[in-house]
């Protein structure tokens, strides 16, 4: 098989196994039998390895040379990995510089990291940084002779090239450890709501689905057009659940994972578990400041072979619109049952346990502090343009730039029912630098941070280009680029004075005029 052929299938293998399997449930096994309470809004260390078993492994993927703007997708081989045989009991992923420390969120954004073991995903991250803890008397079996991979996405949010490190610290058990005796074998298997893809990514639009909150894909009637529900799976043997949580983007509020048995001929449904996002953000749910609930470590679900498990996920549409917003269940499962709380005739659905608390990467909110440029609707109208066109290079859209000076910073003017057309000239430098015209509430030019510009126009007056560019995931029009290096704005937009950023690139900013007549 050619290289490449066999990269790209592993890639997908890989993505669509940050998602993880299924849904455990509440109930005393063999392997934990103490009694603990259930801690909802707290981190909760109980049932886990303790300290004492366990080897605490710090390894560095790198260094990887980030371009400047970069967030295009790759995909290596892993070689930094445990020495000996033996069970690994967690996972705790960072993003660092060279230096060890961690850069602010809103300059240096991880949006993926998944590894890859033997051609199946063992491990995922995302800017939330998840901790993976394996409730004890349970592992993940390693050898040294498995083969590692591992693909990433990692924005950088400035025009500053710099160079970074992919930080993993694995909780292991050697092989010929006294505690490996007796050791469970689990595995992750995964669910997703965009099922198998390459980069299964949505959008949510502000106002949405119902009563403030999109759930996908139920508030989607197009999202599986053929027919067949990619956010589902078939259990094919009997099984025990023992752990699970979602991967969301901000504006996320939670994920569900349910089970549909036919019983007496009658299919059923029940929820297993539903994993929340917990957000410290002073402004809500509106950004990485957030940690996931994980089910507690004494959760057991027994699922039985044709079981259907599906999940969904669940979206904030009220404060503003998504844009390629994802929805992963990582779970880990045994290969054979053991022990469980049957979800049909108990209730399974209990309280998740906070993931971790606030990290200090995220303190920079932004939305406060000097204005990074004037308030477009008190600028004098920039030049008159008949499907004019506004050029997109280094990183300043070269009419209406909230940065820009002198008579450059007026907004380019239209009249109703034209469009204005922008051309990132920027597509082709170096890996790519890719960029989006997305509709920001006025005046749009308070700090950047975090949490702010959000994608969060009044209703009618919103819009989104996508990524600019050509040359995204093996080749031509991959993801997460458009396809395209030009994008003009909607012919229906009203009179007014619109304001954009960069999702990429936030600190960009601009503005144009749409005028009557």
């Amino acid at each position: 098989m050619p290289r490449s052929r066999f990269w790209v299938g592993l890639f997908v293998t890989l993505v669509a196994g940050l998602l993880a399997a299924a849904g455990p449930a509440l109930a005393a096994s063999k392997h934990h039998s103490k009694k603990r309470k259930i801690v909802h809004g707290a981190v909760d260390t109980g049932g886990y390895w303790p300290d004492s078993d366990v080897q605490h492994i710090h390894l560095r993927f790198g260094p990887i040379a980030i371009s400047p703007g970069q967030n295009n997708i790759r995909l290596d081989v892993v070689t930094q990995k445990p020495k000996v045989d033996g069970w690994i009991v967690g996972f705790t992923p960072n993003l660092t510089w060279t230096n060890g420390k961690v850069p602010p969120v809103d300059v240096i954004h991880l949006h993926h990291a998944v590894w890859l073991v033997n051609g199946h995903p063992q491990f995922g991250a995302g800017e939330e940084k998840t901790r993976v803890r394996v409730p004890q008397g349970f592992g993940m079996p390693y050898k040294t002779t498995d083969r590692w991979a591992l693909t990433y996405m990692i924005h950088n949010l400035t025009p500053q090239p710099t160079t970074v490190y992919l930080d993993y610290d694995l909780r292991f058990i050697p092989a010929t450890a006294p505690q490996a005796q007796g050791i469970v074998p689990v595995y992750q298997g995964g669910l997703d709501v965009r099922g198998l893809n390459i980069y299964p990514v949505f959008d949510v639009h502000q106002f949405s689905g119902h009563n403030g909150r999109f759930t996908y894909p139920t508030d989607d009637p197009n999202a599986y057009p053929n027919g067949v529900k990619l956010n589902q799976r078939v259990v094919e043997s009997d099984a025990t659940l023992v752990s699970a949580f979602v991967h969301l983007h901000p504006g996320g509020l939670y994920g569900d994972l349910y089970d549909t048995r036919v019983i007496d001929g009658v299919p059923k449904t029940v929820l297993l578990f539903r994993s929340r996002a917990h957000y410290f953000e002073p402004a809500g749910t509106v950004s990485w400041d957030v940690a996931m609930t994980n089910t507690p470590p004494n959760w057991r679900v027994a699922i039985k072979k044709g079981d259907i498990l599906s999940m969904t996920s669940t979206y904030n549409s009220r404060i503003g619109s998504w844009y390629e917003a994802m929805g992963i269940m990582s779970a880990l499962t045994t290969a054979t049952p053991d022990g469980g709380v049957d979800p049909f005739t108990h209730n399974v659905a209990v309280p998740g346990i906070v993931n971790h608390g606030h990290l200090p990467e995220n303190n920079h909110h932004g939305g406060s502090g000097p204005a990074v440029g004037p308030n477009p609707a008190t600028l004098p109208s920039g030049p008159l343009t008949d499907a004019g066109k506004v050029p997109i290079d280094n990183f300043v859209y070269g009419q209406g730039d909230l940065t820009l000076g002198g008579s450059k910073v007026n907004p380019p003017t239209i009249h109703q029912g034209q469009s204005l057309t922008f051309v990132n000239d920027d597509a082709n430098v170096g890996p790519g630098e890719w960029h989006t015209i997305t509709s920001c509430r006025a005046p749009c030019n308070a700090q950047t941070g975090i949490a702010y510009p959000l994608a969060s126009a009044p209703p009618g007056r919103s819009f989104d280009s996508g990524e600019l560019g050509v040359n995204g995931w093996n080749g031509p029009g991959g993801p997460p680029v458009a396809g395209r290096t030009t994008w003009s704005t909607p012919t229906n937009l009203p009179a007014g004075t619109y304001t954009y950023f960069c999702r990429i690139h936030p600190f960009m900013r601009g503005s144009f005029r749409v005028i009557s007549g």
